[in-house]
């Protein structure tokens, strides 16, 4: 068995350093900030992704003092799912592996999305909540895996004409390669915007 090896150079990839959106059509999306991505012990353990609580929890206070919706997405699987045969098995339903990690446990008015699949946006409520409920045409996804769930959930959305907004500090993958991978993708496949945290404004 052959392998592919070695170095390849990163595309120009364009980082806003401030990106202004209207809070009244924005809802920030965390994509699968689960025990079994972000806790060691879980089971498709994401090494970076406890890095991103920091951030991640600045945005969430961001968006709650603008009156920003808050949408959760939830890995959801039921036993003998055939993506195990993928993954192994993950985010079994009602399982501590499933559950929103304790540090960005969603408030009360937050809206939790169960998925089963990578894109949230497949045999879910996203579309309709984020229409119809939360009036919301620009998305601020943060959470993880940066090139799976993310990067196919911002797909969805930029190809349903959503606008698609990235913090860079707010999304983790398993390396490197698979991180940089997703950034170009959402730039240069979606049209996405990629910015930090600290350089979204809500006005």
């Amino acid at each position: 068995m052959s392998k592919i090896t070695g170095t390849v150079k990163i595309p120009e990839i364009e980082i806003k350093e401030e990106v202004v959106l209207d809070p009244s059509k924005t809802a920030v999306l965390v994509i699968d900030m689960q025990n079994d991505f972000v806790k060691p012990n879980g089971k498709l353990y994401v090494p970076t992704a406890q890095e991103t609580i920091p951030a991640i929890r600045k945005l969430l206070e961001k968006a709650r003092s603008a009156n920003v919706p808050i949408i959760y997405t939830q890995d959801w699987h039921f036993k003998n799912d055939p993506e195990f045969r993928i993954w192994g098995e993950h985010c079994v339903a009602n399982t501590w592996g499933a559950e929103i990690i304790d540090e960005l446990k969603p408030a009360p008015d937050d809206i939790v999305i169960r998925k089963r699949r990578y894109d949230a946006f497949f045999g879910t409520d996203l579309d309709y909540v984020l229409r119809h409920i939360v009036h919301a045409d620009t998305l601020v996804i943060v959470g993880t895996v940066a090139n799976i769930c993310v990067l196919h959930t911002a797909g969805s959305a930029a190809l349903n004409w959503y606008n698609v907004v990235v913090p860079i500090d707010g999304i983790s993958a398993l390396n490197e390669f698979d991180y940089y991978a997703a950034l170009r993708q959402i730039t240069f496949l979606y049209k996405g915007v990629l910015t930090r945290v600290d350089g979204v404004k809500f006005k």
